[in-house]
């Protein structure tokens, strides 16, 4: 008993106790309606593409590109900045016997760009690659220039005040907190652990001392890029979430896109309707054409037709029960001859559509059903 009675507590919140009786409160199921809880369709996704909105994450990116572009200056390094050095000591060593005209000037700007061809281009190269290369494998290929057109709402300030409080914006402050506070701690770890290294580069030959700054400095970008990447993909992840959030629809949205898509029901019940009506005409009118009407005799009626200049006999109506019942009626106004032959019938109904020649295997039965209407008709001429 006290089982029961928790249990009908429980469901009390449900009922209102009027003149001793319950009632059970209704609710309005089309105030959910409204509500984003469907998934995104196709179709959606699709025209979202082409707008250019698509789940992408810009950490994901960025950290390929400082992980090419690192790693193409560690193996570059050497051969850099012995350009660089062979460089500098041509240009100081000469600066005391060149006189600065205007040629002069002019073929030390074509070496300067010379030695930045070969030494920044290869950088530049791969960072393009490598930044494409991510972007196609995250959204693949888009060209979309609906993101160029002129939008006042970007530049409305009650939209950038709203914007700048929404839930997104407080998402990305917290994530940049985030990262910039896990970035820092590394940043921190690593001086710690290289302390004993650092004042060493006082005593070091110029040389000596740039080969450990540098190798210092790749070891700590190396260590960012790599906490980078962890965050890139829980980022990417996020991004993939809200994305598909944002494209949710309510359940009135998938109504109208279907109704857009595949037509209103009741539009294409009524066309249906309309061409089974004109198909039923057309088929009315070819029924005084034919030579035979086959029937079962009730149930089935198939009008055929056969002249010289065809292959077989051709089927130019047929119906079941009260249709087939239209066709007899037709014949016999249009004094078409009406034949009983039921295993005919049978045969010939589910294996021949309207307009197509019999099957091979019904030529016999056929030929037999119009050689004695042609012998009837020759009796009654």
């Amino acid at each position: 008993m006290a089982l029961f009675t928790k249990f009908t507590a429980s469901w009390v919140p449900l009922y209102r106790i009027k003149d001793s009786r319950y009632k059970l409160d209704t609710f309005d199921l089309q105030r959910f309606n409204g509500e984003k809880t469907e998934e995104a369709t196709p179709k959606r996704k699709e025209e979202a593409k082409k707008k250019g909105q698509v789940a992408k994450s810009t950490d994901f990116s960025a950290v390929f590109v400082m992980m090419a572009a690192f790693y193409t200056l560690k193996l570059l390094g050497v051969s850099v900045y012995t350009e660089l050095a062979s460089y500098m000591t041509g240009i100081f060593s000469s600066l005391a016997t060149t006189d600065f005209t205007i040629n002069s000037v002019h073929i030390l700007f074509l070496n300067l760009s010379l030695l930045l061809l070969k030494t920044v281009l290869p950088i530049l190269l791969v960072i393009l690659v490598i930044s494409v290369a991510v972007n196609y494998m995250q959204v693949g290929f888009i060209f979309s220039t609906e993101a160029l057109m002129p939008d006042f709402n970007k530049i409305n300030p009650l939209s950038g005040f709203q914007r700048l409080f929404s839930k997104r914006s407080l998402v990305e402050l917290l994530k940049a907190v985030f990262k910039v506070t896990i970035i820092g701690y590394f940043i921190y770890r690593f001086a710690v652990i290289q302390t004993a290294d650092i004042p060493k580069l006082i005593s070091m030959e110029l040389i000596d001392s740039l080969k450990l700054a540098g190798s210092l400095t790749i070891d700590l970008a190396f260590q960012i890029i790599g906490v980078m990447m962890v965050l890139a993909a829980f980022d990417y992840f996020y991004q993939w979430w809200e994305h598909n959030q944002s494209l949710k629809m309510s359940k009135q949205e998938v109504k109208e896109e279907f109704k857009q898509t595949e037509g209103n029901p009741q539009i294409k019940g009524k066309i249906k309707e309309k061409q089974r009506a004109i198909a039923m005409r057309r088929m009315m009118q070819e029924i005084p054409k034919a030579d035979v009407v086959v029937t079962n005799p009730t149930h089935l009626a198939i009008a055929l037709k056969y002249d010289k200049n065809m292959s077989a006999p051709v089927v130019l109506a047929k119906g079941q029960d009260f249709l087939a019942e239209r066709i007899k009626q037709v014949a016999r106004e249009n004094k078409v001859v009406v034949v009983e032959n039921k295993p005919l019938a049978r045969a010939l109904y589910p294996v021949v559509e309207i307009g197509n020649i019999i099957p091979p295997e019904l030529y016999q039965a056929v030929a037999e059903v119009l050689a004695y209407v042609y012998r009837l008709k020759k009796r009654l001429s």
